[in-house]
């Protein structure tokens, strides 16, 4: 039997729309909001009561905020939808800051019985910043001296022993210098290590704190406070900020500290702990 009223246009399926790529909104990325015709480059996403926007900001530095809404906007004359980025994971850390592998969890280590001593708290502190989980898988305790002059007393009290061995990191261990001298008659079970550099600050490669070279500061001027006049670094407070921010891991450290650290660390956990 014949149609009367011709094809029902209801009967046929529609044509699917075109599917609008999705975009994520990395900071940078250049679009156009398509019903303003607003250009420019995503700097950041906000979310209020009304739903989460990107902020656009253009060539001239003005900003806008636009929802992100579906096809609503363009890049290179094209629709797309802006979501937001996905957060990516960070990758396993396996290696420690000193360069070592980084050890399976287990639980927390006992103290051994042998100890690291250093000059001061900024030796111990860098001492952390880089070797500190090496330092605390193998239970070694850093203890501060306050001054290589107290070496002595602090050795007395310490005791060393073929258990309780004391290893010394020395700044600016060089023939002729006070520091040789106070290390030369030390007892037994005892190993001094060290470097060259007036300070431990001037261990840290100049390329680290961003700076040519470290200055040559005269005789009779507090090494820290002329390295801070001369850089324009403020207090010597603040240069410990400058100089400790800038160290990340071991390649932001000279050779020559780095050689010492290590050799104490293996001289101070290979001694036999008390029973």
């Amino acid at each position: 039997m014949a149609d009367r009223y011709g094809k029902d246009v209801l009967s046929s399926p529609r044509r699917a729309r075109p599917r609008v790529p999705e975009m994520a909104a990395e900071r940078d990325l250049v679009v156009e909001d398509a019903a303003s015709g607003f250009c420019g480059a995503v700097v950041g996403l906000e979310r209020t009561y009304d739903g989460e926007f990107v902020r656009l900001e253009d060539r001239r530095g003005a900003t806008r905020l636009f929802a992100l809404r579906p096809a609503a906007f363009l890049i290179d004359g094209r629709p797309v939808t802006l979501v937001k980025p996905r957060v990516r994971r960070p990758a396993p850390v396996t290696t420690t800051a000193s360069g070592s592998r980084v050890a399976p969890t287990r639980r927390a280590r006992t103290a051994r019985a042998s100890r690291l001593f250093v000059e001061g708290v900024h030796d111990a502190t860098l001492m952390e910043r880089v070797w500190g989980a090496d330092l605390r898988d193998e239970g070694v305790v850093v203890e501060s001296l306050d001054g290589l002059d107290n070496l002595e007393e602090a050795l007395a009290e310490f005791g060393p022993a073929p258990n309780r061995r004391a290893g010394i990191l020395v700044d600016h261990l060089v023939a002729g210098s006070k520091e040789a001298r106070l290390t030369t008659s030390l007892p037994g079970h005892v190993l001094v290590c060290g470097h060259p550099y007036i300070d431990v600050w001037q261990a840290v490669k100049p390329a680290s704190v961003r700076i040519r070279e470290w200055p040559v500061i005269p005789r009779g001027i507090d090494w820290k406070t002329g390295v801070c006049n001369a850089l324009g670094w403020g207090t010597p407070q603040d240069g410990w900020r400058r100089v400790l921010g800038a160290v990340s891991d071991f390649r932001d450290l000279e050779v020559d500290l780095l050689r010492s650290v290590e050799e104490l660390i293996d001289f101070v956990t290979a001694a036999p702990e008390d029973s």
